[in-house]
């Protein structure tokens, strides 16, 4: 037994069962033993790949984006660029390699990446050394994203909000009861429902159990089958109407990547995922990664609210065709060697793969900006300028 999963066990024993979302953060962030705080997870040696490790042109175009954006907010002198989860690094690196492309973005630029995990800092700082110095100290590193943000600002979010924990609720014939995790009779973890039986009796729910079912069936009756399941993205929902607020007020641009849907529905999609290979969610507490799909038409409300205008979502393959993937991927190809050729070929199909699994499909791009700011690229059919 793993030493967060004996831990686990002793906190359900003396506190009753967890929710999904204490559970999530746990696995994810425990200060000793939680899976980003004690590994790099990243590439093939780890538990997964994201966009950025599949080539330097998805970050190069988000960098395009950024600096385009900068432009359309009247090229300010001063201007922070975020990043939350920034992973390696390697996002932000190719980010600034492209920025260089319009005059004056990257002296304008103060860098800020939102990370906990003390390893990916380290890594950051190693990838980054020598690359944001620009007459300003940089890059800069926040735990919360609330100290990030000031001012005018440029944050960049990919795979970030799928990682952040949610409370599920299932449909049963006496109405919603939420989803939590106890032990079984053999003292393993398990799913189970509060007011039933997950080897000790639960607490009090800690709030009222929402009642989506009018939202989410539109204009028909509200008929939920038993058995559905509902995802309630509260973290998520905290972060996109923070960064919402802000823009808002001040004055700028986000963007989220990841993976998830563009409209709401019912659907259980915790997943874990370690060398790979999708896990049982309560498998190994602390050895794989914990992720659920981003309900992007939830993002888009909350950043609608909080004051923000809504671009998108769009698919993966739509915002980055828009942003000249295919003229990029040509003109790398055009002076490359047949090998290196047939790579970035095959990394560009990867990050634009159309079917129903494929990331050019199943991964969503959503941005939020100041109320006053044009259309922005990647939404419009905008394209980028051309990179050398």
């Amino acid at each position: 037994m793993s030493a967060l999963k004996a831990e686990l066990v002793a906190l359900i024993r003396d506190e009753g069962p967890l929710t999904i979302s204490r559970y999530m953060a746990l696995c994810l962030g425990h200060p000793r033993h939680g899976y980003y705080m004690t590994r790099d997870p990243f590439g093939a040696d780890g538990d997964f790949t994201t966009a950025p490790e599949i080539s330097q042109m998805f970050g190069e175009l988000i960098g395009l984006w950024a600096a385009n954006v900068w432009r359309a907010m009247g090229s300010p002198g001063n201007v922070r660029l975020v990043e939350l989860g920034p992973g390696r690094g390697t996002l932000m690196a190719d980010m600034l390699r492209a920025a260089k492309v319009l005059p004056g973005f990257r002296e304008a630029l103060s860098v800020h990446l939102v990370e906990t995990s003390p390893v990916l800092r380290a890594a950051q700082g190693q990838v980054l050394a020598g690359k944001v110095l620009f007459g300003r100290a940089g890059p800069l590193w926040h735990d919360r994203i609330e100290t990030a943000l000031d001012g005018p600002v440029i944050v960049v979010a990919n795979e970030f909000l799928d990682a952040l924990p949610l409370d599920q609720f299932v449909m049963t014939a006496d109405g919603w009861r939420e989803r939590l995790v106890g032990l079984d009779e053999q003292g393993e973890l398990a799913f189970g429902l509060a007011g039933e039986a997950a080897g000790v009796e639960p607490r009090p729910a800690r709030a009222p159990i929402p009642d989506p079912s009018r939202q989410q069936a539109g204009e028909r009756e509200p008929v939920v089958p038993i058995g559905s399941v509902l995802e309630h993205p509260q973290a998520a929902l905290d972060v996109v109407s923070s960064i919402a607020g802000h823009l808002g007020r001040q004055d700028g641009a986000a963007l989220f990547i990841d993976y998830g849907s563009t409209r709401s529905g019912f659907g259980d999609t915790l997943q874990a995922m370690r060398k790979h290979a999708f896990i049982g969610p309560l498998a190994e507490p602390g050895e794989a990664d914990l992720t659920v799909h981003v309900d992007f038409a939830k993002m888009a409300q909350a950043g609608l609210r909080a004051g923000a205008a809504c671009h998108g979502p769009a698919t993966q393959r739509d915002f980055l065709l828009a942003l000249g993937l295919a003229e990029r991927a040509e003109a790398l190809r055009s002076r490359a060697t047949p090998e290196q050729a047939a790579s970035i070929a095959a990394a560009a199909a990867r990050l634009t793969d159309p079917s129903a699994t494929g990331m050019g499909h199943l991964f969503k791009v959503l941005a939020l900006s100041h109320p006053g700011l044009p259309p922005l690229p990647g939404f419009d059919l905008h394209r980028l300028p051309e990179q050398g």
